[in-house]
């Protein structure tokens, strides 16, 4: 399997304030399916790990821990808005397991879980140019989700917002049904090794050509 990774862009400001924030993606070309057997098998054996005394300790560790002081930084309190590892864990808890919902889903959570890496999935065909990083703009808004705070943190195209940072993908970029090419972003902040962030998105790929 080939992964073209490429690097999105950052606003100036944001590239000054934090020189190490990335977005780097991968386009996937593949559609929206049930989950094969072997992908629910991981889920479940994901599910054993995520013991109570591992989630405890996880925001300990350096990537979630990355992520969390990230977080902070830009205004999100991550004790109350979950980082998406955080998240996964706290599910598996309230809920005795990982049920598996798709295999876009499930490829992220297995992603996600095993790296500590946020991803996320956009349909290809409906952004317009290449996704980067950038403060939302007065009066815009989250399509279908929300409205935004003005120098909130986006994913956002060349048209619009198209993801809050460490949170929902917006209803007009987000992969559906008639989804035919996707686009893996993965999120890189200070503290988090480039490999991680490779990592995250060739797991995310492999699991979505299973």
């Amino acid at each position: 399997m080939e992964l073209a990774l490429s690097e999105g862009w950052v606003e100036p400001e944001l590239a000054e304030d934090f020189p190490e924030l990335g977005l780097v993606h991968a386009p996937i070309q593949t559609r929206p399916r049930r989950s094969p057997r072997e992908v629910k098998r991981r889920l479940h054996v994901l599910a054993d790990r995520y013991t109570g005394a591992k989630v405890i300790h996880m925001r300990q560790d350096s990537i979630p821990w990355a992520y969390r002081v990230f977080s902070r930084q830009v205004g999100i309190d991550p004790d109350m808005d979950r980082t998406p590892v955080e998240a996964i864990a706290l599910e598996r808890l309230r809920h005795g397991g990982l049920k598996s919902e798709n295999i876009v889903d499930d490829a992220l959570t297995l992603a996600i879980a095993d790296t500590g890496v946020p991803v996320i999935a956009l349909d290809a065909d409906k952004l317009i140019g290449e996704p980067g990083l950038r403060q939302a703009r007065s009066g815009e808004e989250l399509a279908g989700v929300r409205p935004l705070f003005q120098r909130q943190l986006v994913v956002a195209d060349e048209a619009r917002p198209v993801a809050l940072v460490l949170g929902e993908v917006g209803h007009d970029a987000g992969v559906t049904g008639a989804t035919e090419r996707m686009l893996l972003c993965a999120l890189r902040v200070k503290g988090v090794p480039p490999i991680a962030v490779e990592e995250a998105l060739w797991i995310a790929a492999e699991t979505l050509y299973t």
